[in-house]
């Protein structure tokens, strides 16, 4: 197996688990602080991937060179997850992973900013590809609603955090010296702990914790675990294996594994045309899984 295709596997596990932020999210995201959910979560996700990089390739004292790199990649991350739960206030799951698949058109942006990487025509094509195959599933084969669509506060709130999370890809290939995944992952989570620390350390304090709903400890679980400490090493991984359009590219599947989530915790079935839109994407990811060296500048 090549090193680009196990970065495509990485991405394909990605988009799965963090579809379940989604759904999940809404429901819990008005009974809590986004900083103080989010300050917890990393917390969490931190000491299980402190844990993994103990138990495997160690901390070398290498990986602390150049500490600012941790707090660069720790602050985007911890924004974008803060104004993700903010915007899931009022913005329906469906409708936030559209927001989402914005993302793969912005990293294609940074990554030539940040790293001169050039999106090839076939890339092009299949983000394209892509895009419109999302928009199909996220509106559930209806032009009407198309039509109709009206950007609200919490999807306006969420896209900032979407752009935090286009920089973050190329930023990880361009900062890492070396160090493993695991590791470099774990750095950057115990800068973000940090900062976050500092933004919502009293959202902490005043939240009483003991009085949430059981969808809160449900959800932080999840985000902690599933969403946090195995996506966060999926996409150290992929991205130093594929350019930054492809790794953001799989942001695409997110709506559909989001209307499986919809499906799982009761919200209903979407019309049988979406099938259509996860066709799209499906050839999206074929064009990409083909084309394996980008033009560079």
């Amino acid at each position: 197996m090549t090193e680009p295709l196990k970065g495509h596997l990485a991405m394909l596990a990605f988009s799965a688990l963090v579809a379940g932020s989604f759904s999940l999210g809404t429901m819990a995201a008005p009974h809590i602080d986004p900083g103080a959910l989010t300050v917890v979560r990393f917390l969490v996700a931190g000491l299980i991937v402190g844990a993994v990089a103990l138990a495997t390739t160690g901390l070398p004292r290498s990986a602390a060179r150049a500490p600012w790199r941790y707090f660069v990649l720790g602050g985007l991350l911890a924004s974008y997850f803060v104004l993700m739960f903010e915007g899931l206030k009022t913005a329906p799951a469906i409708s936030a992973s559209a927001v989402f698949t914005l993302t793969p058109m912005m990293a294609a942006g940074f990554g030539w900013l940040v790293l001169r990487q050039v999106t090839t025509p076939r890339m092009a094509l299949a983000l394209a590809i892509g895009a419109g195959g999302a928009i199909w599933v996220i509106f559930r084969a209806d032009w009407a609603a198309v039509l109709r669509m009206e950007i609200g506060r919490g999807e306006v709130t969420y896209f900032w955090g979407c752009v935090a999370h286009a920089l973050y890809a190329p930023m990880v290939r361009r900062l890492n010296r070396g160090e493993p995944a695991v590791v470099f992952t774990f750095g950057m989570m115990v800068a973000g702990f940090l900062l976050l620390c500092l933004w919502s350390g009293r959202a902490v304090l005043e939240t009483d914790w003991g009085a949430l709903p059981g969808i809160v400890w449900i959800t932080l679980a999840y985000v902690a675990i599933a969403a946090s400490a195995a996506t966060f090493v999926l996409l150290q991984y992929a991205t130093l294996r594929l350019p930054s359009a492809k790794v953001m590219a799989y942001t695409y599947l997110t709506p559909s594994w989001v209307i499986l989530w919809e499906i799982a915790l009761g919200h209903g079935a979407p019309p049988a045309l979406v099938v259509v839109g996860v066709m799209m994407t499906a050839a999206a990811l074929v064009l990409l899984l083909k084309d394996e060296t980008p033009a560079r500048a």
